[in-house]
C-alpha cells in the first residue's frame, strides 16, 4: 500500500493540511460520496499511529459501508479529491492573485462596477506585497489586460493602455528569459551539457541600450549572466550584482533569493579553487548574508558540504573567532548522522590555525569519520601536526596507514591520485636534506607543477 500515488501524497500533508482536507471532503460541495470519506480517516489513524496501510484493511473498512466500492476504485476517489484540494490551495495561496480572477469572472458578467471595484483591489494588493520578481511583473501585466478587455467593450474614443501592457510584459519575460540563462550556464559549467536559450540576445541587447538595469530582478540576473559569461570583466559583474542583492533582497521571495545567493557563492567557489585573487572574502560575505537569512537550510539542515566550505573559506580569511563560533551555533542544523564528524573536523581545523596542536588532535579523534574524503581530510590534517610537531616517529606510522588506507578504498576516484601524492611528498620532505638547496628547490618545483594538490601551499610553507 505505501507505493501508491495516494499513500505518498497523503504522507506528505501536515497536520494542518490535514484539518483543512478533511473539511473539504465532507464538504457536499466537492464530494457527496461516503467512501473517500471513510478512506481518508482509515488514512489520517494510520498516519497518526506511524503505520503504513494495509490493503486487507482497507477492504474491511469499505465492506462497511455496503456500496460495493473496490479498494483500487476508492483509492482514485480520494486521490482525485486530495489533487483537486491541492489545486485550490495553490490557487487560493495568493488573495491578490485569486482577485484578479474575480474581476476576470465580473468582466465576462458584464458587471461594470464590481469589475472597477475588484480591479482596484487586486492592484493595490499587488502594491503592498513586498516581492518584485517575474511573477509581479506578471501580475501587473494580467491587470492591464483585463482593463484592456473591460476598455475595449464600453469605450470607442480613449487611448487604450496597450503600452502600460506591452511594458510589463516585456519586463517579465526579460526577467524570466535572464533567470534560465543564469542556471543553464550554471548547470552547463557542471554537467557539460548544452544550452541554447532562444532570444537571449535580443534580451541582453534591449537591457544594455535602455535603462532596464535600474529594475532590481533585471539587474541581478543580467549581472549575474555576465559574471558567468563575461569572465575578463567577472569581477565587475560580480560586485555589481553583490551591490544590487544587499539593496534589494526584500523584494524577492525565499526561494528566489536562495538560487541567487547560490549561483553567485558556486561561481565565487569556482574562483576560489582557480587560485584567483580577491574572491574569498567575497564569497564569505554571500555565505554570511544567506546564513543570516536562512537561505542554506533545506528541510530545516544545512548540508555538510556548505557547512565545509564555509569553514574553509573562513579560515583561509583568518577569520578564526568568527568560524568557531559558526560551528558551534550552527552544528545542531547538520544531519545527525554527519554532525559530530563535520563539527569535530572543523574544530580541529580552528584548533590547528591557532597552532592549539593538542585540542585539534582531541577534536581529531573525537568521531567516527564515516565520510572517506572526511576521513582523509582528517588523516591530512593529523600528517600536518605531526610533521610540524616533529612527532616524526608517529608520523612515519601514521604515513604507513594513510597509505593503506587509500590502496583499500578503490570508489573515491581522483581522490586517490591527490592524497596519495600527499603522502608521497611528505614522505620525501621527511628524508629531505635541508642544507641542499638544489635538492629542497628541486621538491619545490615538482610540488608547484602538480595540479590539483590540495595541500600544495603546506607543502610550499614547510619547504621555507
Amino acid at each position: 500500500m505505501e507505493k501508491t500515488l495516494l499513500w505518498e501524497a497523503f504522507a506528505t500533508l501536515t497536520t494542518a493540511e490535514i484539518r483543512e482536507f478533511n473539511k473539504f471532503l465532507r464538504s457536499p460541495f466537492f464530494n457527496a460520496r461516503q467512501q473517500p470519506i471513510v478512506l481518508f480517516d482509515y488514512l489520517e489513524d494510520c498516519r497518526r499511529a506511524r503505520r503504513l496501510p494495509k490493503e486487507t484493511e482497507i477492504a474491511v473498512v469499505l465492506n462497511k459501508t455496503q456500496a460495493g466500492v473496490k479498494t483500487r476504485q476508492a483509492n482514485s476517489a480520494l486521490l482525485a479529491l486530495l489533487e483537486k484540494y491541492l489545486i485550490y490551495k495553490e490557487k487560493f495561496q495568493d488573495e491578490g492573485r485569486a482577485f484578479i480572477s474575480l474581476a476576470a469572472a465580473y468582466r465576462k458578467r458584464n458587471l461594470g462596477k464590481h469589475f472597477n471595484i475588484t480591479l482596484r483591489e487586486a492592484r493595490q494588493r499587488r502594491k503592498e506585497q513586498p516581492w518584485r520578481h517575474a511573477e509581479y511583473f506578471q501580475d501587473l501585466n494580467q491587470l492591464e489586460w483585463e482593463r484592456y478587455q473591460f476598455d475595449a467593450t464600453t469605450l470607442r474614443t480613449e487611448v487604450f493602455n496597450l503600452q502600460a501592457t506591452s511594458d510589463l510584459m516585456d519586463t517579465a519575460f526579460m526577467v524570466r528569459k535572464l533567470q534560465l540563462a543564469c542556471v543553464a550556464v550554471s548547470h552547463q559549467t557542471v554537467f557539460k551539457a548544452e544550452y541554447h536559450i532562444g532570444l537571449l540576445s535580443e534580451v541582453l541587447n534591449a537591457i544594455e541600450t535602455s535603462d532596464l538595469l535600474e529594475t532590481p530582478a533585471i539587474g541581478l540576473y543580467y549581472y549575474c549572466y555576465k559574471f558567468q559569461t563575461d569572465l575578463p570583466e567577472a569581477g565587475q559583474h560580480f560586485e555589481r550584482f553583490r551591490v544590487v542583492l544587499a539593496e534589494h533582497a526584500e523584494a524577492f521571495p525565499p526561494e528566489e533569493l536562495r538560487t541567487l545567493y547560490l549561483l553567485a557563492i558556486n561561481f565565487g567557489i569556482k574562483k576560489i579553487n582557480q587560485s584567483a585573487e580577491g574572491w574569498l572574502r567575497a564569497t564569505l560575505d554571500l555565505y554570511q548574508g544567506a546564513l543570516s537569512r536562512k537561505l542554506l537550510l533545506e528541510n530545516g539542515q544545512i548540508s555538510r558540504f556548505a557547512f565545509n566550505n564555509i569553514i574553509a573559506i573562513a579560515l583561509k580569511l583568518g577569520e578564526l573567532d568568527w568560524v568557531e563560533h559558526f560551528i558551534l551555533e550552527h552544528k545542531n542544523l547538520l544531519e545527525r548522522q554527519w554532525r559530530e564528524a563535520t563539527a569535530s573536523l572543523g574544530l580541529a581545523r580552528v584548533a590547528y590555525a591557532r597552532r592549539d596542536f593538542k585540542t585539534a588532535l582531541l577534536n581529531l579523534q573525537r568521531s567516527d569519520y564515516k565520510d572517506l574524503i572526511n576521513n582523509l581530510t582528517a588523516k591530512t590534517l593529523q600528517l600536518k601536526i605531526f610533521y610540524e610537531s616533529g612527532e616524526f616517529d608517529l608520523l612515519e606510522n601514521h604515513l604507513k596507514g594513510m597509505k593503506n588506507f587509500i590502496k583499500r578504498h578503490t570508489s573515491i576516484g581522483y581522490h586517490r591520485t591527490i592524497y596519495s601524492l600527499i603522502v608521497a611528498y611528505t614522505q620525501q620532505m621527511m628524508t629531505l636534506d635541508f642544507k641542499k638547496k638544489d635538492a629542497v628547490e628541486a621538491l619545490r618545483i615538482a610540488i608547484s607543477g602538480e595540479e590539483g594538490l590540495t595541500e600544495k601551499e603546506w607543502f610550499l610553507e614547510m619547504l621555507g
